[in-house]
């Protein structure tokens, strides 16, 4: 049984409302391309199945993930998982406008988040989500009024947890004013630490987590063949690090990276996750 061979993983609480998940968690979004081309669905079941096996619980996706797919699959492979043991996590708010996410607008207002969340539910295939972020802000809508219809969303037992992402502390404050706010979603890499000056201290002021997106780097940290093979076509071409007037200067990061991997016994992609891990208090 899979049960058996499953590692375990350290628990660790997102806020202070009562969401317990795996210390690490797995992004499901590369399993339908974004950086990458998209792997057949049985290979995505196969890897998320994987995943639990190796002890982690807590699994991250958004509709904008496909568009749409991404939720298919994770929530197919949710059926061959314990629904009890998994905490679930999408997103609502960026709208893409064609298969370029960077021509992508935002929605907060309540109507849409009422019909993603049951759109999101739908591809799922599930009665909850855990987490529901709102993937970005939208500036058009006071954060109240998208607040506000969230914690509708929590009363029905639809969602059991808010988060948001990319969110600045302001915005951060005055949503958690209107109902608490469990986790905020943001990146932070060892290449990638602007939220170390305001964001850290203010989410661990108002008792909320971080969860880490693109703890190694967006894969730069994954080893030497992503960093010396990147396709002309990936959407990481538009990313200033991976940009050519760049990438050859961060070539240079990434040796002393790993030679700092190698004489600790571990990977690059260790080393990152590592010392992301080691952040949390």
């Amino acid at each position: 049984m899979a049960e058996e061979q499953r590692v375990i993983i350290p628990r660790v609480k997102l806020g202070n409302q009562g969401l317990e998940v795996s210390k690490l968690g797995f992004g499901c979004m590369g399993l339908s391309g974004m950086y990458n081309a998209p792997l057949p669905e049985e290979a995505g079941i196969t890897i998320i199945k994987e995943a639990y096996n190796k002890g982690i619980t807590f699994f991250d996706t958004a509709d904008v993930y496909g568009p749409h797919t991404n939720e298919i699959l994770v929530g197919k492979a949710l059926k061959h998982l314990p629904r009890e043991k998994i905490q679930l996590a999408t997103k609502f708010g960026i709208v893409p406008k064609g298969s370029d996410l960077r021509n992508s607008a935002v929605n907060g207002s309540p109507e849409y988040i009422r019909a993603c969340c049951n759109a999101s539910l739908k591809r799922l295939d599930l009665d909850y989500i855990d987490l529901y972020y709102q993937h970005r802000i939208d500036t058009s809508v006071p954060i109240e009024e998208t607040m506000g219809e969230l914690k509708k969303l929590v009363e029905e037992g639809k969602v059991k947890y808010i988060g948001l992402s990319e969110a600045n502390p302001d915005t951060i404050k005055r949503a958690h004013a209107v109902h608490p706010i469990s986790a905020v979603q943001m990146e932070w890499s060892l290449w990638s630490r602007d939220i170390e000056e305001e964001i850290i201290p203010l989410c661990r002021e108002l008792g909320i987590a971080v969860v880490p997106y693109s703890p190694i780097g967006r894969g730069f940290f994954g080893g030497r063949a992503v960093v010396e093979s990147l396709s002309s076509e990936t959407v990481l071409k538009s990313h200033p690090r991976f940009a050519e007037e760049n990438i050859e200067k961060n070539k240079v990061f990434y040796t002393r990276i790993e030679k700092l991997a190698a004489n600790h016994g571990c990977t690059p992609a260790q080393l990152a996750l590592a010392w992301v891990i080691n952040q949390g208090r």
